[in-house]
């Protein structure tokens, strides 16, 4: 008989510094053959800020947009549909 396994839980931890969050009102992907790369931005004409950046493996990748699309579909399902923000009228720069 085989027996079945279950997910193994892991406890998280969580920073002071991280739990804070930071606000970003732009973002810039790029990506390698094995990474993603994602960096949140802060712009306040005229400069802007990289806020956070994550490095992200294709695989995990493809998960984030589904698990993003699958709780925006929730989001607008309870609280209705979200407009789209315009496109930036800056261009952000490295």
């Amino acid at each position: 008989m085989s027996e079945e396994k279950k997910p193994q839980e892991v406890g998280i931890k969580i920073t002071d510094e991280i739990l804070r969050g930071v606000y970003a009102n732009n973002m810039v992907v790029a990506h390698t053959k094995e990474e993603f790369f994602v960096d949140f931005i802060n712009v306040i004409p005229p400069q802007g800020i990289v806020t956070a950046r994550v490095i992200i493996s294709p695989g995990h990748m493809k998960r984030i947009i589904k698990a993003l699309s699958e709780n925006l579909s929730k989001y607008e399902a309870k609280f209705g549909e979200i407009a789209e923000a315009p496109e930036p009228t800056h261009v952000a720069s490295a």
